[in-house]
């Protein structure tokens, strides 16, 4: 009777009923190759699916009916395309793709109205959508490490996007758009081929504090010479002035964020 009843608590109908009144669906590292049936029959009552570290290579077309889920964890799987069904998924806040196969996004991925994290790094970005200035909700965007080399210009218009990571990619220099990111308070450029940035960046993004160009060929003179400098330098050494005052542990080269750019 006990082995009898192990085997039903863990029938599929059983995952499907105890998801449902959880709204939460975690398989990570369980090997998977493909999305489980199951986990679509959650329906409307899912709102976080992880599916981290497994070989999925394939998303499905009917994750697009999971209309209530709003965090949606794909890390470290094989994927190589996202379809285009996700765009209508409009009740999702947090997507992370990193750790993929990903060449590009679907344009549709502009209609995720109440987006606040994307984060698609360690992939094989190309470009990204045009769309993805309808984001308008969007705070952090994180594209590290894939093979961009320009922002689209519509970027400008992710007008609540506070922290940008562009890490490890083959940017050249950035879109006159970024400058309408009122919100932005940091940029981590490292490891690109920056030669200069928009020259009212730092005299219009009135929030950023911290900008990171390690190991770009932009000089110190020329950050320097921007108009808006002696502005954003007391930003930054205020914020950090606050963070050691409050014993906040840092590492030395967050301290060196706008200052060191080699």
């Amino acid at each position: 009777m006990g082995c009898c009843t192990s085997r039903s608590s863990d029938s599929p109908a059983s995952r499907v009923t105890r998801w449902r009144s959880t709204g939460i669906v975690a398989l990570r590292d369980a090997r998977l190759k493909v999305v489980p049936n199951e986990v679509l029959q959650v329906g409307n009552s899912l709102r976080t699916l992880d599916l981290t570290n497994n070989k999925i290579v394939e998303i499905p077309q009917e994750i697009g009916k999971i209309v209530n889920m709003q965090r949606l964890v794909l890390a470290g799987n094989l994927i190589e395309i996202i379809p285009a069904d996700i765009g209508y998924l409009r009740n999702l806040k947090i997507l992370t793709l990193d750790r993929n196969r990903i060449t590009i996004l679907p344009e549709e991925l502009g209609s995720l109205s109440n987006l606040q994290q994307l984060t698609i790094s360690q992939n094989s970005l190309l470009c990204l959508p045009k769309s993805v200035g309808d984001l308008r909700n969007m705070l952090l965007l994180n594209v590290s490490d894939n093979k961009l080399n320009a922002f689209p210009e519509s970027i400008g218009g992710c007008n609540s996007l506070e922290e940008l990571q562009a890490n490890g990619n083959s940017i050249e220099d950035l879109p006159s758009s970024i400058c309408n990111l009122v919100c932005l308070k940091s940029i981590s450029l490292n490891r690109n081929k920056i030669r200069q940035l928009p020259q009212g960046l730092l005299k219009d993004c009135k929030a950023l504090q911290n900008i990171s160009l390690h190991d770009n060929p932009i000089s110190m003179d020329q950050f320097q010479q921007m108009d808006g400098f002696e502005e954003f330098e007391a930003r930054r050494r205020k914020k950090f002035d606050k963070q050691i005052d409050s014993n906040v542990m840092m590492s030395s080269t967050a301290l060196d964020e706008g200052v060191d750019l080699r």
